[in-house]
């Protein structure tokens, strides 16, 4: 019996990165998961890593929607309900660093790429959650929402957009922790550092040379004290115990920092990230 064996599990943003290793390692432990993305050969290769981890395909809701549709948000809870009968646990991964096609940076930005970032890392957890509230007070389930240590007080000047979305969603969480606790849900949040994933990719970065950020930033002690970058299953243990309520019943409305030490120096910030991102 694995900590999750009767639970229904929807991993937003899971065809890579953390909710890939969130939806495996919710799988294993006996979890029914809806993984879902807009890539349908990465979302695949979702599937057949949880099945090659043991889980059986009739635990798994594969389902290729995009989170900032209606449409698509609906795809997402009524396949759920449809082939497991219920939600217990809401994971809302998936979001972005959206880029200015311009190349701008910071308040150069177009304002229409603040309008896609909201629609993305914030309408869209509202919505989803909206959507799934009814059948998470029924099940007195959990929500895990997951920020960036952007959302800091710290300046973070060349992710102006993202990191204003990643605070508005701190705080979502806050705000509803103590709505839907009286209705027996739990929601928390993680505020992941830097972590190697799709994430800089997303950003338009060759491989090579996300490769050569993370590891540039791994290397510098005044960026992430621990002296490496995240794994994408270091912050999916925390989701997956957040998401028991056996181990974390207690918190409530709390945003937990996985970072290896970066916001205790934030020197980061001093690095250009930008030049980095675009290899000069």
């Amino acid at each position: 019996m694995g900590r999750f064996t009767d639970k229904v599990a929807i991993i937003t943003g899971s065809s890579n990165g953390i909710g890939r290793s969130t939806a495996i390692i919710l799988a294993k432990d006996g979890a029914k998961v809806t993984i879902t993305g807009r890539n349908a050969e990465r979302l695949e290769e979702t599937k057949q890593q949880i099945i090659s981890a043991g889980v059986s395909a009739d635990n798994i809701n594969s389902v290729v929607a995009d989170i900032t549709t209606s449409a698509g948000q609906d795809q997402i809870i009524n396949s759920t309900i449809q082939k497991f009968g219920k939600i217990d646990i809401l994971v809302n991964n998936a979001g972005a660093a959206i880029t200015d096609p311009s190349g701008s940076s910071g308040l150069a930005q177009n304002i229409s790429v603040y309008d896609k970032t909201f629609e993305l890392n914030v309408r869209s957890v509202i919505e989803l959650t909206q959507k799934a509230k009814p059948h998470l007070i029924a099940s007195k389930g959990e929500i895990v929402n997951v920020s960036s240590i952007a959302a800091s007080p710290q300046s973070h000047p060349d992710f102006n957009y993202y990191s204003m979305s990643k605070a508005a969603l701190d705080q979502f969480t806050r705000n509803i922790a103590i709505e839907l606790v009286k209705s027996g849900i739990r929601v928390n949040c993680v505020n992941p550092g830097l972590v190697i994933t799709g994430f800089a990719q997303a950003m338009g970065a060759p491989v090579e040379v996300s490769s050569k950020l993370y590891s540039y930033m791994g290397s510098h002690p005044d960026c992430v004290p621990i002296g490496r970058v995240g794994q994408p299953e270091d912050i999916a243990n925390i989701i997956a115990f957040l998401a028991d309520r056996s181990a974390s019943f207690y918190i409530i409305g709390q945003t937990i920092t996985a970072d290896g030490g970066s916001t205790l120096v934030m020197a980061m910030n001093t690095h250009n990230l930008t030049d980095l991102l675009q290899n000069k």
